[in-house]
């Protein structure tokens, strides 16, 4: 691969010995991962039905290799019910490293296409809120879609300039990942044609802009609370120098130590001016040291361990506490339909604009003014005389949740045509009475819902998300 002169000699300096094996794994294979739902199964529980073979990346522990070659995960009807995301497995480092807990109020700055947001998601386990934010409208649109998926309903899904967020949540969140928009320079194996873009913007167009991420995310964590840094590119400038700009700017930041792994390095003293204290703790991922591309990560706690403790009390604190809201008056032909679901209703957090039902996350503050795609988890609409459930209900339902299922194993060639808007023969499996919303599962993972009547069931699948082909 021919690597620009200028670049190649900045990596000369900065890996000295190692350069040679660093230019050498442009020869070999990119490597392909996918990253499981936790939200929805565990690892082990997904190695044993995964239908292709797969082994563990090391470092990640719910992540996978895959031969990409090989076989086409996309196209499985597990990944249609949101067992896993497709992800490289260098990029899974950033939200494994960031501690959420559930009840945490979590910001990813640079969300889309949602790699990290939905890890970050299935970790809160349905508590507290995830304000997953893009800059791009058109990307939004894919996170939003991602994180639905995933069944994530406790979100905010906004498309909004990070120094606008920043008034809607001054000091709010206990977490922040930012996987800030870089040069790429960890990426050139995996995709050439980030060469190119390097080339016509380069690490000092990109730093410019994550030194003013990078400040406005402090500025929306609270005393206490904890933030990640990340790129997948090697320039000093888009990396220490952030962190060391971070510190010289809000001193009362401190560099954490990273969980380890044997192929990590460690940050760089010398690519920062004095003494920047922790900067080693600071972690860079090389391709010739792991199985993976290049990445760049730095945790952060904003205070000291006391602030920390007290951000964790009050954090206690808040999470039985449901967002201050009038109750709605719910239609009745939701409460009918409600009748079928087993989890309980928090009736305090439903909220109804327009036609559309939502669930709204808790501590939610006022967002009137704020771009956003999606408040909460959208139930459903209200059409002539009945209520129509959403696809990101189904998604966000386990099989348990509702009365009415239709379970079909992954083989049966009824899924596909399910997964393509088909009309379905389900005679066999509830007979010819049988009427109204059923949940559509594969191997007893939601998939979307239909409607039954005389044997069949018309599809109720979400068009935009169908199976094509």
């Amino acid at each position: 691969m021919n690597l620009p002169l200028v670049f190649e000699e900045k990596m000369r300096n900065l890996l000295k010995e190692e350069f040679d094996a660093y230019i050498a794994c442009y020869e070999e294979p990119r490597y392909y991962g996918l990253r499981v739902n936790t939200r929805k199964l565990s690892a082990a529980e997904f190695e044993k039905i995964c239908p292709f073979a797969v082994r563990p990346v090391p470092w990640i522990h719910n992540g996978f290799y895959y031969d990409g070659e090989a076989v086409s995960p996309a196209k499985h009807p597990y990944y249609f019910a949101g067992l896993y995301y497709l992800q490289e497995p260098s990029a899974m480092t950033p939200a494994s490293r960031l501690p959420v807990e559930p009840g945490d109020r979590v910001l990813d700055l640079c969300a889309a296409p949602g790699g990290k947001a939905t890890e970050l998601g299935a970790r809160l386990g349905g508590e507290g809120l995830l304000v997953a934010n893009d800059i791009s409208s058109s990307r939004a649109k894919g996170l939003l879609k991602n994180i639905e998926v995933f069944g994530i309903g406790n979100v905010l899904v906004s498309c909004e300039e990070p120094g606008r967020l920043e008034q809607f949540f001054p000091e709010y969140f206990d977490k922040i990942l930012i996987d800030a928009p870089c040069s790429g320079e960890g990426m050139f194996r995996k995709d050439r044609k980030m060469v190119k873009a390097w080339e016509e913007h380069g690490p000092e167009f990109f730093s410019n802009i994550q030194k003013s991420l990078i400040l406005q995310a402090a500025r929306m964590l609270k005393p206490g609370g904890m933030m990640l840094y990340s790129t997948c590119t090697f320039d000093e400038r888009e990396n220490e120098q952030i962190i060391a700009h971070l510190l010289g700017t809000y001193p009362e930041f401190q560099i954490l130590p990273i969980e380890p792994y044997e192929g990590f390095a460690s940050g760089r003293k010398e690519c920062v001016q004095g003494d920047v204290q922790g900067i080693q703790d600071t972690v860079r991922i090389f391709p010739h040291r792991m199985k993976g591309e290049g990445h760049y990560l730095a945790l952060l706690r904003k205070g000291d361990e006391k602030a920390e403790e007290e951000r964790r009390t009050e954090a206690e604190r808040r999470r039985p506490l449901q967002t201050q809201r009038k109750k709605a008056r719910l239609p009745e032909d939701f409460q009918e339909f409600w009748q079928h679901v087993t989890r309980p209703l928090h009736e305090e957090r439903i909220e109804i604009r327009g036609d559309k039902l939502y669930e709204m996350p808790e501590g939610l503050p006022d967002i009137r003014g704020l771009r956003f795609l999606r408040t909460g988890l959208l139930l459903g609409e209200l059409k002539k005389n009945r209520f129509e459930p959403s696809q990101a209900l189904a998604m966000n339902l386990k099989k348990e949740d509702y009365d009415a299922c239709i379970d079909l194993p992954a083989e049966d060639e009824r899924v596909l045509r399910y997964l393509k808007g088909e009309t379905l023969e389900v005679e066999d499996l509830i007979g010819e009475k049988a009427k109204g919303w059923y949940l559509v599962c594969v191997d007893g993972f939601p998939l979307g819902f239909g409607k039954a009547g005389r044997g069949t069931l018309k599809n109720k699948y979400l068009p935009g998300w169908r199976l094509m082909g």
